[in-house]
C-alpha cells in the first residue's frame, strides 16, 4: 500500500453522501412509541400513578360532591355546602393516614394486621346491638358517633382482610404450607366467611360483594388450583344466589337491567333509568359544571352511589372517560407493584387493594351504566362517605409504600438530588445547581428517572 507523503499510512475516509442526499429519519410514530415505552418503564412509574392518579380522582371527587349536593342538603333545609364539608373533612383525615401509611414500614404494617381486624370485628358486632347500630334505608350497618357523624365498620373490614389475608399467605408461603388446600382455606376462608355473615345480617349485600372480591383475588395471588378456585366460587355464587331469591329488594334491583322506563310493570326503576338520562343528556362535555338537570330531585343519591351520572351530565364524556382513565392507571400501577416484587406480603397486600378498589369501580359504573344490578356502593375517592374514603386512603398509602419499597425505585430515590446544597461530612457546603442529578459510576445502570 503506498504511503502518503509524511510517510504515515493512509486514514481512511468516510464515504460523503451523494449530494442532494438527506439523511435517513426514524419514523415518527416508532420514535414517539419508543420514548413513551422507555418513560412508562422508569422504575418511579407506579409510584406517581398511585400518587397522582389517586389525588386526581379525590380533588374531581370533591368538586363533583360539591356540584351533586348542594340540592339536596338544600330540601333538607342544611347549607349548600354542608355535604362538601364533611367529604373535605374526611378527605383531610384521609391524607393524613395516606401519608402515614405510605411512610410505614412493611413489618409495622404487618404488625397493624391483627388489630385491625379485631377492631373492625368489634365495630361490626357493635352494629347488631340495639340502640348503638343505626338503619340506614333498610340496611343496619352503621354506627352513630353523635351530631351528624356515622361511622359504617364494613368498609374497614376491606382493609382488615386484605392486610390480615396477606400477612396469613406471606407466613404460609415462607413455611412452604400454600402446596397443601387445606393450609390454603383455612382460617382464611372461614373468617372472610365470618365477615361477610356480620355483613349480611344488616343487609348490605354490595359490601359483601366486595369482600367477596377481595377473597378471590388473595386466592388467585396464592396459587389456588383451578379445581379449588372453582369449587369455592361455586359455593359463594349458590349462597348469593339464594340470598338475591329470597329478597324482594334484590330481585326488583336485578329486574331493573336494561330498563329504559321508570315503572317497568311491577318494578320501580326510577333510579335506574335516571341515571342513563343524565349520561345521555351529557353529550360529549357535558352541559357545565353545576348545571344537572336530573340531581333536582329526579335522581336519587345523586351525591353518593350516583355521583357517576351526574358527572357525565355536566362534564359529558370527556369528563366520564377521564375517570375511567385514572381508575385504569391507578389498577395497572396496583398490578405492577404486584408483579414486581419478591416479598409475599407485598404481593398479596397490592393485589388485594387493587383487587378491592377495582372491583368496588366496576361494580358502581356498571350500576350506572344500566350494566350491573343497582348494589349501593360508592366509587372509590370519589363518592360522598367519609366511612368509605378513610380506608380507601390508607389502603392507597400501603400501595404508595410498596411502591417506593421496590429495589429499583428505591435505586432511583436514591440517586437523587437536593435542590439547594446540602453540608458534607468532612466538607463545606457547595451550592449545586438548580436540576442536576448525581455522577453515575462507569459501570452503574441508569435507572431512567430524574
Amino acid at each position: 500500500m503506498p504511503g502518503s507523503r509524511t510517510g504515515r499510512p493512509p486514514v481512511a475516509r468516510a464515504s460523503r453522501p451523494a449530494p442532494g442526499a438527506r439523511p435517513r429519519r426514524e419514523n415518527a410514530v416508532l420514535a414517539f412509541y419508543r420514548r413513551a415505552h422507555r418513560a412508562w418503564d422508569r422504575p418511579l412509574t407506579a409510584y406517581y400513578l398511585i400518587l397522582g392518579g389517586s389525588a386526581l380522582i379525590t380533588v374531581l371527587g370533591l368538586v363533583m360532591v360539591y356540584s351533586a349536593s348542594q340540592i339536596t342538603a338544600l330540601q333538607m333545609s342544611l347549607p349548600g355546602s354542608y355535604f362538601f364539608r364533611k367529604q373535605l373533612l374526611a378527605a383531610v383525615i384521609g391524607s393524613v393516614l395516606l401519608l402515614a401509611a405510605s411512610r410505614m414500614p412493611v413489618r409495622l404494617h404487618r404488625a397493624l394486621a391483627y388489630p385491625i381486624l379485631a377492631g373492625a370485628v368489634f365495630l361490626m358486632v357493635l352494629v347488631q346491638v340495639p340502640g348503638i347500630g343505626v338503619a340506614v334505608k333498610g340496611n343496619q350497618n352503621w354506627i352513630a358517633l353523635g351530631g351528624s357523624f356515622q361511622i359504617q365498620p364494613s368498609e374497614f373490614g376491606k382493609l382488615a382482610l386484605v392486610l390480615w389475608g396477606a400477612d396469613l399467605l406471606a407466613r404460609k408461603q415462607d413455611k412452604r404450607l400454600l402446596i397443601q388446600w387445606k393450609h390454603m382455606l383455612v382460617p382464611l376462608v372461614p373468617a372472610a366467611f365470618m365477615l361477610l355473615g356480620l355483613i349480611m345480617i344488616g343487609g348490605d349485600m354490595g359490601t359483601a360483594i366486595i369482600l367477596t372480591a377481595i377473597l378471590f383475588g388473595l386466592l388467585w395471588l396464592a396459587g389456588a388450583p383451578t379445581r379449588l378456585f372453582v369449587g369455592v366460587l361455586s359455593v359463594a355464587a349458590l349462597i348469593g344466589a339464594v340470598l338475591i331469591r329470597t329478597s324482594p329488594n334484590r330481585m326488583a334491583r336485578l329486574a331493573c337491567l336494561g330498563a329504559t322506563e321508570p315503572q317497568s310493570g311491577p318494578v320501580d326503576c326510577w333510579q335506574a333509568v335516571h341515571g342513563i338520562y343524565a349520561l345521555a343528556s351529557g353529550g360529549i362535555f357535558g352541559s357545565g359544571l353545576g348545571a344537572s338537570v336530573e340531581k333536582w330531585g329526579q335522581l336519587p343519591e345523586a351525591h353518593t352511589d350516583f355521583i357517576f351520572a351526574v358527572t357525565g351530565e355536566e362534564l359529558g364524556l370527556a369528563g366520564t372517560l377521564s375517570v375511567l382513565a385514572l381508575f385504569a392507571a391507578l389498577g395497572y400501577a396496583g398490578i405492577r407493584v404486584a408483579g414486581r416484587t419478591e416479598d409475599p406480603f407485598v404481593r398479596y397486600a397490592a393485589g388485594g387493594v387493587t383487587t378491592w378498589i377495582t372491583a368496588q369501580a366496576v361494580i358502581n359504573l356498571g350500576a350506572v351504566l344500566g350494566l350491573l344490578p343497582i348494589a349501593g356502593v360508592p366509587l372509590p375517592l370519589f363518592s360522598y362517605g367519609g366511612s368509605a374514603l378513610l380506608p380507601t386512603m390508607f389502603a392507597i398509602g400501603l400501595l404508595i409504600a410498596f411502591a417506593r419499597d421496590e429495589p429499583a425505585a428505591r435505586a432511583a430515590l436514591a440517586m437523587r438530588q437536593p435542590r439547594f446544597g446540602r453540608k458534607r461530612a468532612g466538607g463545606s457546603q457547595r451550592p449545586r445547581r438548580w436540576n442536576t442529578m448525581r455522577r453515575r459510576a462507569p459501570g452503574a445502570r441508569p435507572s431512567g428517572e430524574r
